[in-house]
């Protein structure tokens, strides 16, 4: 699935708020007549987007992966979009069988930043100095503890290791957009953002490029992300239970 993030507060249902997964839920209940649980990939922040987000839940009553993909559509509001469907065997979890996530995160350099591209980056025309960010970017790669990368997070235990596998960090320029694009094997809450509000303070020459994970600059905006795909070991429509 695929949503503009903006007018949302994060995927995870919260009392009194409007999320991504409590609109599926709602609207996945009644077509089921009954309450129904969708589970993400991950918890995707306030204001975040996703081009391939990946959720699951069960019903009772089979429908067609087709009439099902254009009956979610026809009752989502415009931001939100179901592709590709498909039915998957019951034990599948798409976050705890994820082996691994892409996000994106754009900075929009140019002095003027469109309307149309607005919701989607974060508009930083100020003097940096770039190529210290690209040289930097790569130095995340490998298995660290990002702690001083992650916020504090209530679903946390003490004791939970907050150390992961990042297998590609790049920054590369794009026309009037610089691109961070980031590969792991999971992410901690806010990391990418941290992550990019740490670059953008090595491009200001606050933070040594080399010191990225023993530093931390301020939180980048939760718009410029953007969750890109997530991988499985095998595509989940490939274990199918028989008909």
């Amino acid at each position: 699935m695929a949503y503009d993030g903006t007018p949302f507060h994060g995927w995870q249902v919260q009392p009194g708020m409007t999320t991504i997964q409590g609109v599926l839920e709602e609207i996945v209940s009644g077509l089921e007549g009954r309450p129904v649980h969708v589970a993400g990939s991950g918890r995707t922040d306030s204001g975040v987007h996703a081009r391939a987000q990946v959720a699951a839940f069960s019903l009772d009553n089979p429908i067609p992966c087709y009439n099902l993909e254009k009956a979610i559509n026809r009752l989502l509001p415009p931001e939100i979009r179901v592709f590709e469907p498909e039915e998957t065997h019951p034990d599948f979890h798409p976050r705890f069988d994820a082996v691994a996530k892409t996000y994106q995160y754009t900075l929009f350099r140019a002095p003027i930043c469109s309307p149309f591209d607005w919701r989607f980056v974060h508009h930083y025309p100020y003097p940096m100095r770039e190529q210290e960010m690209i040289a930097a970017a790569p130095g995340l790669e490998g298995e660290h503890d990002f702690t001083v990368l992650a916020a504090a997070d209530h679903s946390d235990g003490p004791r939970k290791s907050k150390v992961r596998t990042i297998f590609f960090s790049s920054l590369t320029r794009d026309g009037d957009r610089l691109v961070y694009t980031v590969r792991g094997s999971g992410f901690l809450k806010h990391m990418v953002r941290n992550i990019m509000g740490t670059l953008i303070e090595v491009g200001r020459g606050n933070i040594p490029g080399n010191q990225i994970l023993q530093q931390r600059g301020a939180t980048a905006p939760a718009k410029g992300l953007t969750l890109i795909s997530v991988e499985y070991p095998q595509p989940p429509a490939a274990v199918n239970t028989p008909r």
